[in-house]
């Protein structure tokens, strides 16, 4: 009966933990700013309790938001992908100030054609 029980919670405890987490979830648009020229907008939800790092990490941080694009003789990128204001706190398990978001993140990037 011990071992029935035993087998059943390691069971249970396995299942409940197995899941992956996604407490961010991504969405993208196109904004038209002129004949050749569009803005992509790249939008996190984040769920409740988490939070996403900034692209601009201090080095011996912690892990950066990161974009990449790839190459395509369609269109041709302007600049660098921009991040909103955000929160900064100076973290105490990294002893740096860190550049954060809650619950929304978005970023964008100008592309001509």
């Amino acid at each position: 009966m011990n071992k029935l029980i035993l087998l059943l919670s390691l069971f249970v405890f396995a299942t409940g933990n197995a899941q992956i987490l996604k407490p961010v979830k991504w969405s993208t648009k196109v904004v038209k700013i002129s004949d050749k020229e569009y803005e992509l907008i790249a939008i996190a939800s984040i769920d409740a309790k988490w939070h996403l790092y900034s692209q601009d990490v201090p080095e011996n941080g912690p892990i950066p938001t990161t974009f990449s694009f790839k190459s395509n003789s369609n269109y041709l990128k302007k600049g660098n992908t921009k991040e909103e204001e955000g929160h900064t706190i100076n973290d105490l398990i990294f002893n740096m100030k860190i550049k954060f978001f809650e619950t929304k993140f978005n970023s964008s990037l100008n592309r001509n054609i």
